[in-house]
């Protein structure tokens, strides 16, 4: 039976370098496990890549045909942006292990569907001040930075992973991003036992 290695963490934790990192590793054989998102694709994202970009019309087609198994709605500064994730035929258990990324939320109502067994959890860490240098960081790079979302982010990820919620999904295992290259050493070996 396949596994859905599932990566979390808050914003600016490193999840997509990290992701790109193991999806790149021909070792671990994971396919993607790409989510939805309603909002704007930014600078350096290409659709199908990072999420599925899409809008509230399909959103609606996937929720009537009982499609959609989890999905998180954020009322942003720029008005309101939904993630989810699909039953659309990308993951067969049967046949691979697969590398998402996404919230605690998520990774709860992910592994309700799949099962405890099937979804194990890969979450990320990093001091505080150190993400809100790399979010600033980050945000200065794009055409247009969007510093009020930013923060809004920052803000809302320190209440969603609070060592309660992290305790309460069942997450007693956490990789340490200080360096970037340690940190994956440490999720490949993870994965590799796991598999």
């Amino acid at each position: 039976m396949g596994k859905i290695f599932y990566i979390m963490g808050k914003s600016a934790a490193g999840k997509d370098k990290i992701y790109s990192r193991l999806i790149g590793n021909q070792e671990l054989s994971l396919k993607k496990l790409i989510l939805y998102t309603t909002r704007p694709i930014r600078d350096g994202e290409k659709n199908g890549r990072e999420y599925f970009f899409t809008d509230d019309r399909k959103l609606a087609e996937l929720e009537s045909q009982g499609l959609v198994i989890e999905k998180r709605e954020y009322h942003t500064v720029h008005g309101l942006w939904t993630y989810f994730t699909a039953d659309d035929g990308q993951a067969d258990l049967e046949k691979s292990d697969y590398l998402g990324i996404g919230t605690l939320e998520s990774f709860v109502k992910m592994r309700e569907y799949y099962g405890e067994e099937a979804v194990i959890p890969v979450y990320i860490q990093v001091e505080t001040g150190e993400r809100l240098t790399r979010a600033l960081a980050r945000e200065k790079t794009q055409d247009h930075p969007k510093y009020a979302e930013m923060c809004r982010r920052f803000l809302a990820d320190e209440e969603d992973f609070s060592e309660e919620n992290i305790y309460r999904a069942g997450i007693r295992k956490r990789f340490e991003n200080e360096n970037l290259d340690i940190c994956v050493e440490e999720i490949v070996k993870y994965i590799k036992s796991v598999q």
